[in-house]
């Protein structure tokens, strides 16, 4: 699949739709346009529209349209339309469904005034313009039936109460036109996999991701309506067969030990040893699986492949599967409702693709995707709720469940319902009929709504997959931030985090989660907490550690991630699985090293790691490559925190005003090698050496710059209030000016340490570590320049940062001699002055 084509296609498409949606709204609401006589009704919630948000009418009107493009192509090219309504018959060049009115062939329920456009009785500018564009309404009513989340439906004898009908753009039969450009794209080819659909949203809302980000560093944070476009990202289809066939897959052939399923799982790696203690289940109805944040639906369609496999294999019906599948197995969860509409379309298409165009359209079951909704209830139509729920029903548990879901659409998944049986709640209250009280009818269809997705966020999956939005706390709203914080405090440092702790609490006893993520959580202090929790209370069976270029999409190192599966419950001694993938530069380096890695079960590719092992080193980073004895090393050495004091540099929050080069300042104000920030004052100097990272160096070097520390750091120490809203911060004053070594915080290659001796300040792009005994500094600075360091701060957190809590956990051991050759390097490359 050619996604650069189709990016550019989507994107050029989205300015195209809302181009011409924003011409046609200004026609339709014209003084005097034919459109107000006759759709009176539209035009009136047209304007109510537009006068409360026109730019939000004419972004969902745009998108409205292109979704339903996209999806009637995509039934054209697979035979699903008969005849084709955006593409013409093979050799044509008209849509068909034109061609055949035309011909004199109408749909049935089609509008007379079709054949009125066409045969030239009704006036208008292009009759045959006019008539395609209500053969496209009475296409998409059609298939409103079986798919109400995609195509609306516009009323015909009301006249377009919904008004998209009305903003339906023009130019749609022009060589040049969208359905044109569309034709080009969405080949017949390309349409063979419905993942087609979910790219091309991706590709439609990327330039609303860029003013997203464009926004963050303007410090706007995420509001809950931008979070579906600052966290869309579809997920690498084999990556996509890891997650399925290690949850679902593995989850099956557990319980069938004789099944064939396993050589249709490329991906699936077995278990090293023998498995008894599992989630038993009875039969492939019984399986229930949840994708948190499904976004196209991506996840759910391969689970949709793996379990027509699953049924095949138990002997049921073909006609019958796809049926069985919507009805029993797979629930989506979304807080966005184009993106809901997607994920329904394509289990849709998938079912459609297994039964035919008659069968499809006679089945019963529908896409059980649910679309999380903003829901209030106020204190006093709490009283008319207990009218609809009844006196048993309305306990404190249903009340705190219906407050739940007034930021849904912000909290998404990761609400957890108060309710402990909703589906019950649910039936009750379904049940009950208040046809003769509308103000009750309408309370009952919120209190309804409410009970919906609180079954669908309940604990009773038997598989949990996701790939979840990313999104670091800081950028979020904050009320977000706020409950994010106070639900989930040991993982609220990314929405990625708080979505496997929401994961875990969704499976039931011995369920499985599978997720792709941030790899930061493997390695991070910030995500400690969550790690311990994690190892503590679950089993982790295997993983794939994909590191940077996971998605071709976004490219370079945008972002690290890695895949895995969580079991909940707790086994001990148990060995988990990697795939060590961080070298492959493209997904399919990565999906070939994954298979060569599977198939030797030996490194640098696949290893093997007890879970409890992890917990030897500090933090408990997941350094599954780490060996035996360097684990034994760490358990067995006192940490380098005994003998130094890393710690952060300080930032100025002015770089420009207060950080010069040395050559930029007048020698007599500038002054080196003195011993204390006495010194330095009673000097009367300016400007003193600052070191600011640099490139790879060791012993000593970088020495370039030089920072304002006149009268002590006045200027620096009294920035807040001072014209700056947050001043400068990590001053060190008890370490400035004396002897220590010091390092690039951030690399991409091997770090490298530097020995300093008196008159020196520290930038947060170096860090310090004044070391306890100074006489020792040269022995330090062998040491934490020796390959067995390298080693270490990689196990610790093989990460770009190397951070001062990192650098202090390191084992020490400094054997008779240790420093005698690096100190003859500093000497060699250090001033005089600047020796300790």
């Amino acid at each position: 699949m050619d996604t650069n084509a189709l990016k550019k296609f989507a994107q050029s498409a989205r300015n195209l739709l809302i181009d011409q949606v924003t011409a046609r709204l200004d026609m339709v609401l014209a003084e005097g346009a034919a459109t107000r006589r006759e759709h009176p009704k539209g035009i009136a919630k047209l304007e109510v529209a537009a006068d409360s948000n026109r730019a939000h009418v004419i972004e969902q009107a745009a998108y409205t349209w292109f979704n339903r493009f996209t999806a009637l192509r995509f039934m054209d090219a697979t035979g699903l339309t008969n005849p084709r309504v955006v593409s013409p018959a093979d050799g044509a060049t008209r849509p068909e469904i034109l061609a055949e009115a035309m011909a004199g062939n109408l749909p049935d329920r089609a509008r007379s005034e079709i054949a009125e456009y066409l045969n030239g009785t009704r006036p208008a500018h292009d009759g045959q313009a006019e008539a395609y564009r209500l053969l496209l309404i009475n296409a998409c009513n059609e298939w409103h039936g079986a798919m109400p989340y995609m195509f609306e439906r516009a009323d015909t004898f009301d006249r377009a109460e919904d008004y998209t009908e009305l903003l339906m753009p023009d130019d749609l039969l022009s060589p040049d036109s969208i359905l044109a450009r569309l034709r080009e794209v969405m080949t017949e080819d390309a349409c063979q996999d419905v993942e087609i659909i979910g790219w091309l949203y991706q590709f439609y809302i990327s330039e609303k991701k860029d003013q997203v980000f464009a926004g963050l560093k303007k410090n706007q944070k995420i509001t809950a309506e931008n979070i579906p476009a600052a966290t869309q990202l579809f997920t690498p289809h084999w990556i996509v067969r890891y997650l399925v066939e290690n949850s679902l897959g593995r989850l099956w052939l557990l319980n069938r030990s004789q099944s064939k399923l396993v050589a249709k799982m490329d991906y699936y790696i077995a278990p090293e040893q023998p498995e008894t203690d599992f989630l038993r289940i009875e039969r492939p109805e019984d399986i229930r699986i949840c994708d948190p944040a499904c976004g196209s639906g991506h996840i759910l369609a391969y689970a949709f492949d793996l379990l027509y496999e699953i049924y095949a294999e138990e002997g049921h019906d073909a006609a019958e599967i796809p049926g069985l599948i919507l009805k029993h197995n797979l629930i989506g969860i979304e807080i966005d409702d184009r993106a809901g509409a997607l994920a329904a379309f394509a289990l849709s298409m998938k079912a459609a693709a297994k039964l035919g165009r008659r069968r499809f359209l006679r089945m019963g079951a529908k896409p059980d995707i649910v679309v999380l909704q903003d829901v209030h209830f106020t204190p006093a139509e709490m009283q008319d709720v207990a009218a609809v729920v009844g006196k048993d029903l309305f306990t404190d548990e249903l009340r705190d469940t219906l407050g739940q879901f007034e930021q849904a659409k912000n909290f998404g998944s990761l609400i957890v319902p108060k309710l402990r049986d909703p589906a019950e709640a649910l039936r009750v209250v379904e049940a009950r009929d208040f046809t003769s009280d509308l103000l009750l009818k309408e309370v009952q269809a919120r209190v309804v709504s409410v009970l919906r997705m609180a079954e669908a966020l309940s604990p009773k999956y038997h598989v949990v997959v996701a790939n979840p939005p990313y999104m670091d706390i800081s950028s979020a709203n904050p009320v977000l931030k706020a409950w994010a914080l106070e639900k989930y405090p040991d993982s609220s440092a990314n929405l990625f985090a708080l979505f496997m702790e929401r994961g875990l609490r969704a499976t039931r006893k011995d369920g499985l989660l599978a997720m792709i993520n941030m790899q930061a959580w493997m390695f991070l202090s910030s995500f400690s907490k969550l790690r311990s929790k994690l190892l503590a209370q679950n089993t982790l069976l295997s993983m794939a550690h994909l590191g940077e270029n996971a998605f071709d999409t976004i490219g370079g190192d945008v972002v690290s991630t890695t895949a895995f599966v969580f079991e909940n419950s707790k086994s001990k001694n148990k060995k988990s699985e990697f795939l060590r993938l961080v070298e492959g530069a493209t997904e399919a380096e990565k999906a070939n090293l994954f298979l060569i890695g599977k198939a030797s079960r030996q490194p640098p590719y696949f290893f093997i790691a007890e879970m409890d092992d992890f917990s030897k080193l500090p933090g408990a980073p997941l350094s599954y490559w780490a060996s035996h004895e360097l684990r034994e090393t760490f358990a067995n050495s006192k940490p380098l925190r005994d003998f130094a004091s890393p710690r952060k540099g300080m930032v100025t929050a002015d770089n420009p005003r207060f950080i010069r080069q040395w050559h930029e300042v007048e020698g007599a104000k500038f002054a080196r090698g003195l011993g204390s920030r006495e010194a330095a004052n009673a000097s009367g100097a300016k400007w003193f050496p600052y070191l600011k990272g640099g490139p790879f160096r060791r012993w000593y070097g970088n020495v370039e710059c030089v920072v304002n520390w006149a009268n002590d750091g006045a200027e620096l120490l009294n920035m807040k209030g001072n014209g700056y809203k947050v001043g400068s911060t990590n001053h060190n004053l008890d370490y400035i000016f004396n002897p220590a070594l010091s390092w690039t915080k951030i690399t991409t290659g091997l770090v490298s340490f530097r020995s300093t001796g008196h008159g020196f300040l520290f930038d947060d792009a170096s860090g310090l570590c004044p070391i306890h005994d100074v006489s020792k500094q040269a022995q330090f600075a062998a040491l934490l320049n020796s390959p067995v360091v390298y080693s270490t701060l990689g196990a610790l957190n093989p990460t770009l940062n190397v951070n001062p809590g990192n650098l202090a956990d390191i084992p020490i051991s400094l054997p008779a001699g240790t420093g005698t050759v690096a100190g003859k390097c500093i000497s060699r490359h250090c001033p005089a002055s600047a020796r300790v």
